[in-house]
């Protein structure tokens, strides 16, 4: 046997059996089991009258614990050297597959995103898609010449996480697609200025107000173009007073505003008139006075960004109706308007959040009890074992259940931040990160769209809804930061 292997098979059992984080594969296993037997409940047939069954997707999910299990035990006995090797092709790999996805997978519920295996084993690329962009992104963060001050390795670390989620968006898995919005949190985490992840929720703000306000007329004002601007004023004060600082621009842009609503206020006393038009002459004159700022030579860069910030506001909120009406499917539209309340549409887009929502409510505090739910029992909860098996836990387990396994995924989230805290290398750190935004994202907005708060965009709960490329994915993700965690553990 050479030397080289010799080193390699000693490491890897130094990796597996002393260094291995236990807490979180525990922590693991726990939320797996509890999973399991959560769907065992969503999937059981009532007409067994108690009998213990194995069929369906309850031996399925088995079948997929078994080789999520052979995965983990694999990606923990490989040297942790090999992960950065494979890293590029990995991810030149499932990029190609997920462009090869859109055309050869078959239309499943009008998306091209399942690759069908047998009748009984599928897999999507795009669950894959996030290791291997996390893996990625890491190497990249992890050259020694990376600066995230160097506007072209700040680029292509974007592309990393945007090429595959636009490939994915093509294949109509929205859902999937907005995961890879989170790999921004890594890059705020390695030194990206907060101005940016303020833009997205700024913008999001923004998409949500246009949206509520449209076609809303107060007297003879529009209270979109009443509103808006006035936001977007208060955006641009807000990116001021946290990293663009221009001077006097709170005052001028308060006096402003108060001089434009006291004109139009003393004036609607002799004729109707249109409040957003002091609304658009306040914006108006806070522009103006950034315009007077960059040309008298005082805060010029500040003073150019938040004119672009302006600028750049007033097209989005020009163009939110037609990506709207336009860009997005009108099931997509639907349950965002469901879900900001625009919609009532208790038999069509809303049934899923209403049926969880009485589900999880007639549970109570500690829950009807293992396999008694008559919601989940009688299918009214559609995707009960998958996308919506937060609903299960909590009409079965009540409250005390439902905040158990939200204090399980608590516990491994800040388990993950603390591993990756203590990483000695780059690579290792950006990775766990990664690992957790992925897990916090899904669990977020997962428990969000079952308890309406944020649109039915259909992620599963990691390791815990029904689904192999699920389930084997995030037991890829966990693991190979365990192996990285384990190899380069201090020995103290």
């Amino acid at each position: 046997m050479s030397r080289y292997g010799t080193k390699w098979r000693e490491d890897a059992k130094a990796g597996f059996f002393k260094n291995l984080d236990y807490p979180t594969v525990f922590l693991y296993l726990l939320l797996v089991a509890f999973g399991w037997l959560t769907i065992y409940a969503a999937s059981y047939d009532v007409q067994l009258e108690g009998q213990f069954s194995l069929e369906g997707r309850i031996s399925s999910q088995i079948m997929w614990m078994i080789v999520s299990g052979v995965a983990a035990i694999v990606a923990l006995t490989i040297d942790d050297s090999f992960y950065r090797t494979i890293t590029p092709f990995f991810y030149v790999g499932m990029i190609l597959l997920l462009l090869l996805t859109i055309f050869i997978a078959p239309d499943i519920k009008g998306s091209h995103s399942w690759l069908v295996i047998t009748d009984s084993v599928r897999l999507q690329p795009a669950e894959f898609g996030k290791l291997s962009t996390a893996l990625m992104l890491s190497l990249w963060l992890d050259r020694y010449t990376f600066d995230m001050k160097k506007a072209s390795d700040l680029v292509v670390a974007f592309l990393i996480f945007l090429l595959p989620m636009s490939i994915i968006i093509l294949q109509n898995e929205t859902g999937s697609a907005l995961v890879f919005v989170t790999f921004v949190l890594v890059l705020y985490r390695e030194g990206l200025t907060g101005a940016v992840p303020l833009t997205g929720l700024y913008a999001a703000v923004l998409f949500v107000l246009t949206l509520s306000f449209s076609g809303q007329v107060w007297g003879i004002t529009h209270a979109e173009h009443l509103i808006l601007p006035l936001f977007i004023i208060l955006g641009i004060l807000l990116f001021s007073l946290l990293h663009y600082r221009v001077r006097h621009l709170w005052s001028f842009a308060f006096g402003a505003v108060t001089l434009s609503f006291a004109v139009a206020g003393i004036a609607s006393f002799f004729f109707p008139v249109d409040f957003a038009l002091s609304s658009y002459v306040s914006l108006a004159l806070v522009l103006g006075y950034l315009v007077y700022r960059f040309f008298v030579g005082w805060d010029r860069t500040e003073s150019l960004l938040l004119l672009a910030l302006g600028g750049i506001s007033l097209l989005l909120q020009s163009g939110v109706i037609f990506f709207f009406q336009n860009i997005l499917q009108p099931h997509q539209q639907n349950r965002i308007l469901v879900s900001l309340g625009l919609k009532s549409d208790p038999s069509g887009v809303g049934y899923n959040v209403q049926q969880s929502l009485i589900a999880i409510g007639s549970g109570g505090f500690s829950g009807k009890g293992f396999l008694k739910g008559t919601q989940t029992k009688l299918s009214f909860v559609p995707e009960q074992d998958t996308d919506f098996i937060f609903c299960t836990v909590g009409e079965e387990q009540g409250f005390v259940g439902s905040v158990l396994l939200l204090g399980l995924y608590l516990v491994l989230l800040l388990r993950l931040i603390k591993l990756a805290e203590r990483q000695t290398t780059r690579f290792s750190r950006v990775y766990g990160y990664c690992v957790a935004s992925i897990l916090f994202f899904h669990l977020t907005i997962n428990i969000g769209m079952v308890i309406g708060f944020v649109p039915v965009i259909g992620i599963p709960l990691p390791y815990f809804s029904y689904g192999g490329s699920s389930l084997l994915s995030f037991t890829l993700l966990l693991f190979i930061f365990l192996r990285l965690d384990a190899a380069r553990r201090p020995e103290n």
